[in-house]
């Protein structure tokens, strides 16, 4: 039995090796990502044979190689763990048009491609694992086109789990708040200043922890902290616009 892991060479996905790795007799873990040095640099921090996978999500080629790789491995898969992803700060006139594609690419398209590829190989009592994001939940003017790409996501994988139930796979949405990782390195490029209040920063380890957890007990949403629950609570109650408003405020913007 292996498991999967995408976007493996940092942050939420490189936890997600770790916990799997201490947690689950896997035969080998898949590690997936762009940056190989990141990846030969797990092998010494976990004691499950890693296979490294060095691809680019976003290319059409870098899909279709990592299908023929399981067709022609044809693997016992316990754990498919998306993780790839990115996001950008910034009004939508300043984020680059490459970036807005970039986001749906990975957010999006490779996400679902790595998982209905995968499907196949997945085992009775198997789990997927989507990274998921607490502005899912809303709008985020400022953050649009990432919250949107995460919006897909929830949708996607609650509907997909309802989908598996037949198999006996099951499918959960991991919706964290702000996680201090490299997400913001990334993201603060496009208007630094675009984003610059954040209520609650969590641990990825600790968010991992619960994720694992919430998917061993096969439910399809995993949401770490109660503050991140309780705002979960209150986007479902009240109007967008009034959300919006407030998020607006709390980033000083008119």
């Amino acid at each position: 039995m292996i498991a999967i892991v995408t976007g493996a060479s940092s942050g939420m996905g490189r936890e997600f090796v770790k916990k799997l790795d201490a947690y689950e007799a896997l035969d080998e873990i898949w590690v997936i990502a762009r940056r190989r040095e990141r990846l030969e640099e797990l092998k010494n921090e976990v004691k499950t044979p890693l296979k490294t996978v060095c691809l680019d999500l976003t290319e059409k080629e870098s899909i279709e190689n990592y299908s023929l790789m399981l067709a022609s491995e044809k693997p016992e898969v316990g754990f498919l763990v998306n993780c790839s992803g990115y996001g950008k700060f910034g009004h939508s006139d300043v984020v680059s048009l490459e970036d807005t594609n970039g986001m749906i690419d990975l957010n999006v398209k490779a996400l679902t491609d790595i998982t209905l590829i995968t499907l196949p190989y997945i085992q009775k009592g198997g789990h997927i694992i989507e990274l998921c994001s607490l502005s899912s939940f809303q709008p985020v003017p400022y953050l649009n086109v990432y919250a949107a790409s995460k919006a897909y996501v929830l949708s996607f994988s609650r509907g997909l789990n309802a989908e598996l139930r037949g198999r006996d796979i099951h499918v959960t949405a991991v919706c964290p708040g702000w996680v201090q990782t490299e997400f913001f390195a990334r993201a603060e490029t496009s208007q630094k200043d675009a984003v610059t209040y954040f209520n609650h920063m969590y641990q990825a380890k600790d968010v991992i922890d619960t994720a694992y957890r919430d998917a061993k007990k096969n439910k399809d949403v995993s949401i770490h902290g109660f503050p991140v629950k309780f705002q979960v609570f209150l986007v479902k109650l009240l109007p967008h616009s009034l959300v919006m408003k407030i998020w607006l405020k709390q980033q000083k913007h008119r």
